[in-house]
């Protein structure tokens, strides 16, 4: 029998990974790693600037408006922060008492300026006159 010489292909052998042996803090020195911790610095000092900024001008700025700015003016002309405080608020019904006038009602929606809640008043009325017991939408 005849001897066949075959060769068997081998492949070729593949290359290994071996470790390398480096200190754990080796990445973290040098120039390089100095310069990005300072531009961070910076970043972070510039970014805590635009926040107070920010803050202090939206905080001047909600104080810089009057209290009726935010609130509004009721229909007599009072702010809607005093309107709160006073004694008839404005779109209630007042049932006139014996003694009452338009001035006195006036007075009691609108204790800062009574004119123009008499004149509103009276405008709702279409008169100037009130009698005991009528039933007064309050502007």
């Amino acid at each position: 029998m005849a001897l066949l010489n075959l060769e068997i292909a081998c492949p070729e052998p593949r290359p290994t990974l071996r470790l390398v042996p480096t200190s754990s803090q080796a990445w973290r020195t040098g120039a390089g790693w100095a310069a990005r911790r300072a531009r961070r610095a910076r970043t972070r000092a510039r970014r805590r600037v635009v926040v107070l900024v920010l803050a202090a001008t939206g905080g001047l700025a909600v104080l810089g408006f009057p209290g009726h700015a935010l609130g509004g003016v009721t229909g007599s002309g009072l702010p809607t922060d005093l309107a709160t405080g006073s004694a008839i608020a404005s779109g209630t019904v007042y049932v006139v008492q014996s003694g009452d006038t338009v001035t006195s009602i006036a007075r009691a929606i609108n204790p800062i300026d009574p004119g123009l809640a008499r004149s509103a008043l009276v405008r709702e009325l279409r008169s100037d006159v009130v009698v005991p017991g009528e039933h007064v939408l309050v502007p």
